[in-house]
């Protein structure tokens, strides 16, 4: 598999209930942050009103990658949508504790917990 291929496959979609979740898998990284930015960007469109980003898949992220994830919550939060990460696994929720990632940007455990605290 090519790395343009690879990159193709770091995101899938679903719509449910009025709630886009983008599962992220692979690696994010400063060879793939830029793709993965527009994949995100293109995924979402004015009428989501909830965005959750499911990390099980996820097997690195770099500072490059959380760049993105920060620029992503600022424009949900700026359209007044909301935004939750869930499911990561536990060397990237290292990543985002040591960032201070996990401070700014809603983290669930599950998909579950993400969509109870959405109501609450």
């Amino acid at each position: 598999m090519t790395e343009t291929e690879q990159d193709k496959k770091m995101i899938q979609t679903q719509r449910e209930k009025g709630i886009l979740t983008v599962t992220v898998s692979g690696r994010v990284d400063g060879a793939n942050a830029n793709a993965f930015q527009q994949q995100i960007r293109s995924s979402f469109t004015d009428k989501d009103k909830v965005v959750l980003l499911d990390m099980e898949k996820l097997n690195y992220i770099s500072s490059a990658g959380l760049r993105v994830i920060l620029m992503l919550a600022k424009a949900l939060e700026e359209r007044k949508a909301k935004f939750m990460i869930y499911s990561l696994t536990d060397p990237i929720r290292e990543v985002f504790e040591i960032s201070g990632f996990d401070k700014i940007i809603n983290v669930r455990e599950s998909r579950d917990h993400a969509i109870s605290s959405l109501y609450k």
